[in-house]
């Protein structure tokens, strides 16, 4: 990546990240834009939640497996960027399956006031 040259600026890149397709992103309405980093070490998770807003997340290190509420399990490896989509019908579990700690930069859209994530139940489905 480069970067014109200019006076008295300095920018550092936190995370790089490639998505496998287009990314839509839509906030309505007065919307928190919060960016933080998520460090989940080997064998632990996130529980499963949802959000009130959209998630735009690269992965830095490690790989995260996710289980989502339609039985579907997604990889994302380092260097890979996923969306996170809104609403209770959207819940999932994050998982580090891996030997080295997965690193998560996630800018959220959420609806002003709004939590970062709502913790809830497992599907009576799924089996951990």
């Amino acid at each position: 990546m480069s970067a014109s040259s200019g006076s008295g600026l300095v920018g550092t890149v936190l995370a790089h990240g490639v998505t496998q397709g287009t990314v839509k992103l839509r906030a309505t309405g007065r919307t928190d834009v919060i960016v933080r980093t998520i460090t989940i070490a080997p064998g632990g998770s996130t529980g499963w939640h949802y959000h009130h807003g959209q998630l735009l997340t690269v992965v830095t290190s490690g790989t995260l497996t996710r289980t989502l509420q339609d039985r579907s399990v997604e990889v994302t490896p380092a260097g890979s960027v996923f969306i996170e989509p809104s609403g209770p019908e959207h819940r999932h579990i994050g998982r580090n399956t891996g030997s080295v700690p997965v690193v998560l930069y996630v800018t959220y859209l959420l609806p002003h006031g709004s939590p970062l994530a709502v913790n809830t139940e497992a599907p009576t489905w799924f089996d951990e």
